[in-house]
C-alpha cells in the first residue's frame, strides 16, 4: 500500500473524526518511541499509524482505550468498599447502653422521610430577598 487513505481506514474504524484522533495518538506514540507493527518504508509517523490501522496490526479498541487513558487526568481504582465490622457487642447493646457504656434510658431514633416529601419541603422554602446593601 503506496499511499494510505481515509477510505483504506474507513472499515476499520466508521467515525472519520474519531479515526483522526486515533491515527493522531499513535503518530505521537511513535514519535516518543513505540514499536512500529508495519514497514515504515520511509513514511512519516501518521502515515504509519493509518497503515497500522488499515492493515489491523492495532487493534481501533485498545487505541482507543489508550487515548482515553492518556487524557485522563484522575484515574479512579475500583477497590471493594470495607464492610462495617461490629466491635463485640450487638445493636441491642447498643440501646441500652450509651457509647460511654453507662446505661441509658433515652432510645435516638431517626425520622425517615420519602423524596417526595423532601421535594415538597425544599418548594416550600422561600428564597431570601435581595438586599441593596450588599
Amino acid at each position: 500500500m503506496a499511499r494510505v487513505t481515509v477510505e483504506d481506514c474507513i472499515d476499520k474504524v466508521d467515525n472519520r473524526f474519531e479515526l483522526v484522533l486515533l491515527a493522531a495518538h499513535r503518530a505521537r506514540q511513535i514519535s516518543q518511541g513505540a514499536q512500529i507493527t508495519v514497514d515504515r518504508d520511509n513514511d512519516k509517523n501518521p502515515v504509519v499509524a493509518l497503515r497500522e490501522i488499515a492493515d489491523e496490526t492495532l487493534s481501533p479498541a485498545d487505541l482507543k482505550e489508550d487515548l482515553i487513558h492518556s487524557l485522563q487526568k484522575h484515574v479512579e481504582v475500583d477497590e471493594p468498599e470495607p464492610e462495617p465490622a461490629l466491635i463485640g457487642h450487638s445493636e441491642e447493646a447498643n440501646d441500652v447502653f450509651g457509647s460511654n457504656g453507662e446505661k441509658s434510658d433515652d432510645k435516638v431514633s431517626f425520622d425517615h422521610m420519602s423524596e417526595d416529601e423532601l421535594l415538597a419541603g425544599i418548594e416550600g422554602l422561600v428564597a431570601p430577598e435581595k438586599n441593596d446593601d450588599y
